[in-house]
Parts: structure tokens; sequence; C-alpha cells
């Protein structure tokens, strides 16, 4: 991918679904992509891109799927292959640890967590597109899980609301390395403006930091 240059008062850092169902070890889900999110150092990459956002004075967004409730999907018409595996698991339960966000990417005071999705795109039927353009923002940075359900889903729609988008390759994970290889390499290059590594968009926020003032690549974060 052409490099990709932020400005960073028009970026917002999209983080998708951290739960602890996903992303902790007793979670529902976290079995299905421990391996993947193991090998691609998914949690330490995600505490080194929250660091580096913030420092950098990108707004976080948190865009949380549909917490499950009793009831939810049971009188739909055609809930989908997902929403029958949340209706029998119970992926998300809100008021339940599994619903609740993992410790280290729970919101912090200035975030904005919009409202939960439904399906897998953050924007639909949701407030996302709204809140991003009030705050002028045009480059969207998606993260979390799964790389190829919410993140691809909300990244599509993204791209087709005009934003600017970039993937972050080792910051997902899912259950299977062809989803992953179908993420990022069969599907994400027909709508992303940028398919990056961890430490290349950590890089690239440090020069963009840098030539607004001086800066230096341990003020933002690191990589382990």
């Amino acid at each position: 991918m052409p490099d990709t240059g932020y400005p960073l008062e028009r970026t917002a850092y999209l983080l998708v679904d951290p739960y602890n169902d996903f992303l902790s070890e007793g979670g529902k889900i976290y079995p299905s992509v421990e391996p993947i999110a193991t090998e691609v150092g998914l949690l330490d990459n995600l505490r080194a891109l929250d660091r580096a956002v913030r420092s950098v004075g990108i707004p976080v967004f948190i865009v949380p799927h549909r917490r499950w409730e009793p009831g939810d999907y049971e009188d739909w018409d055609h809930p989908n292959p997902t929403q029958r595996l949340i209706m029998r698991r119970h992926s998300f339960a809100r008021g339940e640890w599994g619903g609740e966000w993992h410790p280290d990417l729970a919101p912090k005071e200035g975030d904005i967590v919009v409202q939960e999705h439904w399906g897998q795109s953050g924007f639909a039927n949701t407030d996302l597109d709204f809140r991003l353009k009030q705050k002028g923002i045009t480059h969207v940075i998606v993260v979390g899980l799964l790389a190829n359900t919410c993140i691809e889903s909300t990244a599509r729609f993204a791209m087709e609301l005009g934003y600017h988008v970039t993937l972050v390759k080792d910051a997902t994970a899912a259950f299977h390395p062809d989803m992953m290889h179908a993420a990022h390499h069969l599907n994400g290059p027909t709508f992303a403006h940028a398919i990056v590594t961890t430490g290349e968009l950590i890089a690239t926020l440090v020069k963009e930091e840098g030539s607004c003032g001086p800066t230096s690549p341990s003020s933002i974060g690191s990589v382990q």
C-alpha cells in the first residue's frame, strides 16, 4: 500500500468489540481466537496502539457489538448464523463478565462509546457515522475483532461513506489463518486505503506528530 499520512485532527481510532469474551482467558470466544491472537501479539499491539493514539490526541471510539440479553433474536424472521451462535452461547451477555470490557482496553474519560451494532458493521443502525462527522473525521483506523467479520464490515462501510480507511493486520485476529489471509490479502486491498502493521502505524504517527512539534517515539509507545 502507498505511504499514508494521518491528519491528526481529522483521524479517529475505532476499537471494535474489546470484550472479555473475545480477549480474556476464560471468555466464551477467546479459545477460538487465542492461537492467532498469540501469534500476532494482538493484546500487546492493542495496548501499544492505545498509548500511541492517545499520546498524539487521536480520539478513541469504542464500537461495541450488541450485548446479549434474554429474548434477543428468538422472534426474528432470519437471524444470521453469527446471531444464532450468540443466541445459543450468550456471547457478550449484558451484566456478565464476558460482556464487560477487557481491563486494558476499557473506555477512558473523553472516549466515545457508540451505539451497539446488531450485525457486523459498526455503522449499520448506529450513531457512528454521525458522531465521526460531528468531529470532522475523515480518516479511520479500524482494529479489534474479528478480522473477517466486524472489522471488515465496519471498514467496508466506512469506505462506502467516504472515509479513508486503515486496517492494522496484527491488531486483530480470526478463527483460522485463512480468514486472516482473506481479510488482509484478498478482501482488504479492494477497499482499504492502507493495510499496515502496528509498528508501521506507530512510526507514521510519530512522524505526523513530529511535523507539528518535537516528540520522541518512546513517548508514543512501543511494540513488544
